[in-house]
């Protein structure tokens, strides 16, 4: 039988302190070490969305939903206790080039585009990371207590983590996504490569946030989706976080919420520099385009009428180490249309020759 775990609700202030801004390294205080010795000389605790988990032996069989939370289980090197997945369809090509040495093509794939209970019932691993909005829903039935009463623990995406008003967003993006990354990475024995991935997200943070500034920082706006609302990133999410680094100002950096909606009037007030779309199905890149070009809100803007559209990958958007991609090739975008001066940063992922990605021609 499989070594199970165990959560703890945190009983007070959280245990991980940062060390340093911009460089921080996330360290269990004395609660947490004590909690793993009542547990076991091996066990292992972190903190996750305000409770502690704690783990008798490193966690051997991991099960992950989407994209963005796959590619942190390949990056602290989980490869092989990833030993099943959903979501992944979508970004495969992506994470096939981010990973080659990690086969992504014979990664197990269960259930469909969406985790159910009773998939995660059937495959039965010790350990599953999802996160509110990726994968667990109470409108779909299925909760982390779910899975937990089971005999499964959960492991939530800390860009996920609820606030008390139940919008999701706690922390700023990059300390959710260090979060994850080092956790994960000591829940299956693998700190060293977590801290390395870490450190070389923190390098090239630096690289980007050094770089030569306009005398104005452009605006831009995070289209996901949209036809009588529009889909975007507030202040919690990954696309604020690359934002950030690559030197330009979200235009909904005001609203707390992680991935959220906002009418048309705010994107016209917005009068972004740069559109900025999220490649994900239901709706294409030429859909979104001809909504912009459409709606009285949009059509008259000079980013839409000069068609400063740039697409990525649904992966490099939401909470996951390729997040500094994105903030590269964001940079790169900007110089592009001349909004920020040449920096000579070259984004270390080229995205040109992805089939499935369209649109982008100025990248090629």
């Amino acid at each position: 039988m499989n070594q199970r775990l165990t959560r703890h609700v945190r009983p007070g202030l959280g245990c991980l302190a940062a060390l340093a801004l911009g460089t921080t390294i996330l360290t269990a205080c004395g609660t947490a070490e004590q909690a793993a010795e009542e547990a076991g000389q091996d066990a292992i605790t972190v903190e996750n969305c305000g409770e502690k988990l704690t783990v008798d032996q490193p966690v051997t069989e991991l099960y992950a939903y989407d994209g963005g939370i796959i590619s942190i289980a390949l990056a602290v090197g989980a490869r092989e206790e990833l030993v099943a997945v959903t979501g992944l369809a979508r970004d495969q090509q992506l994470l096939e080039l981010a990973y080659p040495e990690d086969r992504v093509d014979e990664l197990e794939i269960v259930g469909d585009d969406q985790p159910t209970l009773e998939t995660v019932l059937a495959l039965d691993p010790q350990l599953m990371f999802a996160g509110w909005g990726y994968g667990f829903s109470e409108s779909r039935n299925l909760v982390p207590e779910m899975v937990q009463e089971r005999g499964i623990e959960t492991y939530l995406l800390s860009e996920t983590c609820r606030q008390e008003d139940g919008d999701r967003g706690t922390m700023d993006a990059w300390t959710a996504l260090r979060t994850d990354l080092l956790n994960i990475g000591e829940l299956t024995d693998h700190d060293a490569t977590a801290t390395k991935v870490v450190a070389d997200i923190e390098k090239r943070r630096a690289a980007l946030e050094s770089a030569p500034k306009p005398d104005e920082e452009p605006t831009a706006f995070l289209f996901d989706s949209g036809t009588d609302a529009i889909f975007t990133s507030g202040s919690f999410g990954g696309p604020q976080a690359i934002f950030d680094t690559a030197g330009v100002t979200n235009a909904t950096a005001d609203v707390e919420d992680t991935w959220t909606e906002v009418g048309w009037e705010r994107f016209a007030a917005a009068e972004p520099d740069v559109i900025y779309f999220v490649d994900y199905p239901g709706q294409s890149y030429e859909e979104k385009v001809k909504v912009l070009k459409a709606n009285p809100a949009s059509r008259d803007l000079p980013a839409v009428k000069e068609n400063r559209f740039v697409n990525l990958p649904y992966a490099m958007w939401v909470s996951g180490p390729l997040n500094i991609d994105a903030a590269e090739w964001v940079r790169r975008s900007l110089e592009h249309f001349g909004l920020a001066p040449e920096s000579g940063i070259e984004p270390r992922l080229d995205i040109a020759d992805l089939t499935n990605l369209v649109g982008n021609e100025w990248l090629r």
